[in-house]
């Protein structure tokens, strides 16, 4: 194991010592009761089973089949998840071969960022993660289940589910994905076309085509931002069938991952050879190799929220130090949109997580000795994975990697904590210090770039975007003319306690600053002109400002106009009881 990664493990599992024991001894206590069918009233089991046919009804009350729940992520608007409209049909076709039966326990809401984006019901979407743990564990809550499949792929929608299983932490659970949608107009011709848009150089019209020509069937977006990241990250942690996560919809190969994991779910039951509860499957080995997988392949910063909040459902305290550390011995091995021209697809032709996963362990970036869903273990898949890259330039061996440290670093300076992800920005454009041009919305930012006022070297601060003040709504409409000003020869970063995801693309992005600006965080006291240094090789952000004049300097007030989006007083709640970024913007601790 290699001594980088053995130190943060072990400072994870001393710092976790005691909430984690805690969560066990709840999982253990769950674990011990006896099965529905013996425990629960006869009314509620009633209740429970009265919409089965006859021959499951039978089947587990009398027999005392093992009963599968499914909770899905269904809808027919989002591309990534139409196609789980057919899988409860598979799912009992599997189950009943193997006697066992199903019933969908409950659906959750799945919102699309693209479709969102720059519009306020962006600024549910983090929230959303919470609401989708919350109607997860709703779900499970009728407790008659022996063991769950999950369906869910994007960019909440993993994070949440999770989340809401790892609360019902004595249940064995399988992530069952959809696969991404075909290749389509590539990635960075997309973005071309976003440029060209940004400066008036190409109409709505032709914006819509392209878009269109991108975004063009079931499945998930081709690019690496966070819905693949979580589908990397689930194989890492052992949590999916090896080798499902980039199938694409609708073949026979998805069908047969399908009903795999059918039996896979089966097979980790208490009735089954691998008893293997999803609160014992997450410890903090399990949650390391997923970090190391995030920063080996360049995936999502989001995630650096996400499973700081999923690490805490089961018990496990994780921060940005500990991915930081991880980052600067874990090596880049993967060059997947917007990291590089490849998309998801030309990712799995090349070997895909497998073959990632096969070269961390090799490597000992990896803990091979974890529990997983599969019987072969973590390594399972990789044995399937071919000897040697598929395309050297889309993923590359722990011996020849693209970057010898992965993709993400921690800022932190006198403006606080931040993350940068490193991995697509040009090694000159590391390091960047320019006079502050400070924005209270995106929209500000945008209105000053179409009247030609961003014509210069500047540190762009976009400042009460934190999930206190809007729920913390990722900025991608930014990264188009920021890029644009960057090719135009200025020196350009974005400074912000807002959200960028997976693509931020070549533009430098200190994101998630925390403290945040609403909440007494520096970037309050930014003022236009200021000089801001994003230093992302020494790991700074700070302000040239005299101390004395910082000190006394009174944080500015939001200038935004009071937004009315859709849901906001909904989720006023949420927005009053969020924790920090670092903290995993959790409104549930």
């Amino acid at each position: 194991m290699h001594s980088v990664v053995a130190r943060v493990t072990d400072r994870i599992i001393q710092r976790s010592a005691g909430s984690r024991a805690a969560y066990l001894a709840v999982v253990d206590a769950m674990i011990h009761r006896q099965p529905a069918q013996d425990r629960m009233g006869c009314a509620n089991l009633a209740h429970a089973y009265a919409a089965l046919p006859g021959a499951d009804k039978f089947r587990v009350t009398v027999e005392k089949a093992p009963h599968i729940g499914i909770v899905t992520a269904y809808n027919d608007m989002l591309s990534a998840h139409q196609p789980y409209q057919a899988y409860p049909a598979i799912v009992r076709d599997e189950a009943a071969r193997h006697q066992a039966t199903v019933q969908v326990a409950g659906g959750v809401p799945a919102m699309c960022d693209g479709i969102t984006q720059g519009t306020p019901g962006m600024e549910l979407s983090l929230f959303s993660r919470d609401a989708i743990a919350m109607a997860t564990a709703v779900a499970l809550s009728h407790d008659v289940f022996d063991g769950v499949l999950l369906l869910g792929v994007c960019d909440k929608i993993v994070p949440g589910l999770l989340i809401g299983a790892l609360h019902y932490g004595h249940l064995p659970c399988v992530f069952v994905p959809a696969g991404p949608m075909g290749s389509g107009l590539p990635n960075k011709d997309k973005a071309k076309v976003r440029e060209q848009y940004a400066q008036g150089l190409a109409g709505r019209g032709e914006l819509l085509q392209a878009e269109s020509a991108a975004y063009h069937s079931p499945g998930t977006c081709t690019f690496y931002g966070t819905a693949n990241s979580n589908q990397m990250l689930l194989e890492a942690m052992g949590l999916h069938v090896p080798g499902a996560a980039f199938e694409s919809p609708g073949t026979e190969v998805r069908e047969a991952f399908t009903r795999q994991a059918v039996r896979t779910v089966l097979d980790i039951g208490q009735r089954g050879t691998r008893f293997t509860p999803i609160g014992q499957l997450v410890d903090e080995r399990c949650i390391v190799n997923a970090m190391v997988a995030l920063l080996a392949t360049g995936g999502s910063t989001n995630h650096l929220i996400h499973w700081v909040a999923i690490a805490r459902s089961a018990g496990i305290l994780i921060d940005w130090t500990d991915f930081d550390e991880l980052s600067s011995a874990v090596p880049l091995l993967a060059r997947v949109y917007p990291n590089g021209d490849a998309d998801v697809n030309q990712f799995q032709a090349a070997g895909g997580p497998p073959w990632i996963l096969r070269e961390l362990l090799s490597g000992g970036f990896m803990h091979p000795d974890v529990l997983s869903v599969n019987a072969g273990g973590i390594a399972a898949g990789g044995k399937s994975a071919p000897a040697v890259s598929g395309d050297p330039s889309v993923l590359r061996p722990v011996s020849a990697p693209f970057s010898a440290t992965g993709g993400l670093r921690l800022l932190q300076g006198r403006l606080g904590r931040a993350v940068i992800k490193v991995s697509a920005v040009p090694e000159d454009r590391h390091i960047v210090e320019a006079p502050a041009r400070v924005f209270d919305s995106q929209e500000a930012l945008l209105a000053a770039f179409s009247a030609g006022a961003l014509q210069q070297d500047m540190v762009a601060v976009v400042r009460f975007q934190g999930p206190q003040a809007n729920g913390m709504p990722e900025l991608h409409k930014l990264t188009p003319p920021l890029a644009v000003l960057q090719n135009q020869g200025f020196q350009v970063a974005l400074v912000t306690d807002g959200r960028m995801s997976g693509a931020s693309g070549k533009v430098p992005a200190a994101i998630h600053v925390t403290p945040e600006a609403l909440a007494g965080g520096p970037l309050a006291k930014v003022r236009d002109g200021d000089i801001v240094r994003v230093d992302a090789v020494a790991g700074t952000l700070d302000v040239r400002v005299d101390e004395a004049e910082w000190a006394a300097r009174t944080p500015a007030l939001c200038t935004a106009p009071a937004a009315t989006g859709f849901g906001r007083e909904l989720f006023a709640n949420f927005r009053r009881h969020v924790g920090g970024a670092e903290q995993g913007a959790c409104t549930w601790l």
